[in-house]
């Protein structure tokens, strides 16, 4: 019976090596073989031992430990530090400045209220007009011809169509006023071409009671007869009022 001795996991337990600076050792030499029984004697001497550790080179130097490495964490910089770097002035203003409309609009509304004490309701010469679902209430002044819609110049407030325009000024000019009165007028609901037929009637109405004379001429150009005519209803079945979808035999 006998016993192999590894060199190489002798040195490495022995000596504090890595295992890539273990000594290069023949493979003649790696393993020893202690052997006995009664037949053979050991198989290898001391001496053969001895000869075999003195032919083994060892590195006398050892890698050192590697070191610990510290890092400072950079402290970080203030606005006031950096230089040539003026600090950001942000000024928000809570109210901003109103458009040449908005002015408009108002110093009409300032006017419109200094010409009418008392609101609309509170004058004498105040007619009501209506085309499909806009309403308009108009008053009359004595004045230079002016047209004031909603507190808006006529002309703007109608998106200057010269047929709209010519719906409000049409009774006006049909007995001679245009330059004799002003027009002040509150109009609501429906579009602009409803609004402004509606305003064509209401300044007839008023115009009537202006005089009662003044009824003849605007009833002879249709000023006076309210426009019934509205939308109809769209029918069950069919694309629109009266539209049908396409006929298909078979």
């Amino acid at each position: 019976m006998g016993v192999y001795v590894n060199l190489r996991y002798v040195i490495r337990c022995v000596l504090p090596v890595s295992p890539a600076q273990t000594p290069a050792i023949p493979y003649s030499v790696s393993k020893i073989y202690f052997g006995h029984s009664h037949r053979t004697k050991m198989a290898i001497s001391m001496s053969s031992l001895t000869s075999s550790f003195a032919s083994l080179s060892f590195s006398s130097q050892i890698s050192p430990k590697p070191r610990n490495l510290s890092f400072t964490r950079p402290k970080p910089l203030s606005l006031s530090q950096v230089v040539g770097t003026p600090p950001l002035v942000v000024v928000a203003s809570a109210v901003a400045a109103p458009s040449p409309v908005d002015l408009e609009t108002a110093n009409l509304k300032k006017y419109v209220k200094s010409r009418l004490p008392g609101g609309f309701a509170a004058q004498t010469l105040i007619g009501t007009g209506r085309r499909k679902c806009a309403i308009a209430r108009v008053v009359l002044q004595e004045g230079s011809g002016k047209v004031i819609i909603n507190y808006r110049d006529a002309k703007e407030y109608l998106q200057g169509n010269p047929l709209w325009i010519q719906y409000v000024k049409f009774p006006l000019v049909t007995l001679g006023y245009e330059s004799s009165y002003d027009v002040f007028v509150k109009a609501e609901g429906g579009g602009l071409s409803g609004q402004a037929q509606a305003i064509s009637l209401g300044i007839a109405r008023a115009l009537l009671k202006v005089s009662e004379d003044h009824r003849t001429p605007l009833r002879k150009e249709g000023l006076l007869t309210r426009d019934s005519r509205v939308v109809e209803r769209k029918k069950v079945g069919l694309k629109k009022a009266r539209k049908a979808p396409q006929f298909s035999k078979r």
